[in-house]
């Protein structure tokens, strides 16, 4: 109920104000443009050091010791035309690791929507496929590394950077010191929609001190199962950073609460098995700089990640229950050569520490170690 209530608020909110802002200026001296644009990375990695169990969901938690590869992670084609002063759209083409049964690269739609501007005062509606407020519009930007990993919530797989659906993009005055991203949408990405259920993205954003402190809030819900039992995802997120021309910091913190995604079997005082709340946390930092002015950049990050803060190990699990704690690092240098081209070293470190009671050695403590080189490449 709840979700029906706030779709259909969103949607009659939205339309109200078609009718009040209807009218398109035309004007004799528009004339239709578009632009073309892109970039791809990728990297040269060698596999240190990997986890005897075979750990955790990260790019490389399946990839064996000593395994070496040339892989290219992500290519993005875009297309950006303006139809007239009130309406643009927007088509990418990515490949983003997407493979067909073959085992070859494949492209898949990342975007494809219609932007109408201005929709009311200092608003935008975006209809079809396009970023969620997950990451993709905030956090990731002042990240500005996703090239070199993936912001935590992304890394975790807590929700997709894309989906189709019905967005607001607005903003509380025109220097855009305040604003607010909101999103009803398909919850399935760039798949077609399976179930009779909506997720809902919201986010707001204020920026102080001449846009030099960023703080964003940010919430979404989705139901996922009705039947036999409820199942849903209720995300919260908060994000706080400090940012000038040769220093950023940077902190997130979100949790993720997963209504009756575990399964357990309690052995005393009698059998009993019931579901249970998983709820998923995590903790990050970063930081970024200057070492030579628009040649050489350094950037540091780490996370702590926690599956379920509610795992009982006195529980035995047949869903979810997950025991194993995650300690990230990542550092590493940019090299610029030139403005559209960044070459990367850096290392991952993923630790797992497993919270089951009797466990000992590798079981109990392991990680997963990568060296890389990342390449970045622009072109528009």
């Amino acid at each position: 109920m709840q979700q029906k209530l706030s779709f259909s608020f969103i949607i009659f909110f939205v339309f109200c104000n078609l009718g009040i802002r209807a009218q398109e200026v035309n004007k004799e001296d528009f004339k239709p443009s578009g632009k073309l644009w892109g970039y791809s990375f990728g990297d040269i990695y060698y596999k240190v050091h990997a986890d005897s169990m075979n750990r955790g969901n990260t790019q490389y938690s399946d990839i064996s010791k000593d395994f070496s590869s040339f892989d290219i992670r992500r290519i993005y084609l875009g297309y950006d035309y303006n139809i007239s002063e009130k309406f643009s759209t927007q088509l990418i083409l990515a490949y983003d690791g997407n493979n067909d049964a073959s085992g070859n690269r494949t492209v898949l739609i990342r975007s494809a929507n219609l932007r109408w501007k201005n929709i009311y005062p200092m608003a935008d509606l975006m209809i079809g496929q396009s970023a969620t407020p997950t990451f993709a519009l905030i956090t990731e930007k002042i990240w500005g590394y996703r090239s070199v990993e993936k912001t935590p919530s992304d890394m975790r797989k807590w929700s997709c950077s894309n989906d189709v659906g019905l967005a607001i993009q607005g903003k509380f005055n025109k220097k855009g010191d305040y604003g607010y991203n909101m999103m009803i949408g398909n919850g399935m990405a760039s798949k077609p929609e399976t179930d009779l259920f909506k997720k809902i993205y919201g986010e707001i954003y204020f920026k102080f001190l001449e846009q030099k402190i960023i703080v964003d809030l940010y919430s979404d819900f989705e139901r996922k199962q009705l039947t036999p039992y409820h199942k849903s995802l209720n995300t919260y997120k908060v994000f706080v950073a400090y940012t000038t021309e040769k220093l950023t910091i940077g902190m997130e913190a979100g949790q993720q609460t997963q209504k009756n995604y575990s399964i357990y079997e309690e052995i005393a005082p009698s059998i009993t098995i019931d579901t249970a709340d998983a709820t998923a946390m995590f903790v990050s930092g970063f930081i970024k700089g200057t070492i030579l002015k628009e040649k050489l950049n350094f950037y540091f990050r780490f996370d702590y990640y926690n599956p379920d803060i509610r795992y009982n190990s006195d529980y035995t699990y047949s869903n979810g229950g997950s025991p194993n704690t995650e300690y990230f690092i990542l550092a590493g240098l940019d090299y610029t050569p030139h403005k559209n081209i960044h070459i990367m070293p850096n290392i991952e470190y993923n630790s797992f520490n497993n919270r089951t009671k009797n466990v000992r050695g590798l079981t109990k403590s392991d990680y997963d170690l990568v060296g890389r080189m990342t390449f970045f490449y622009l072109f528009k």
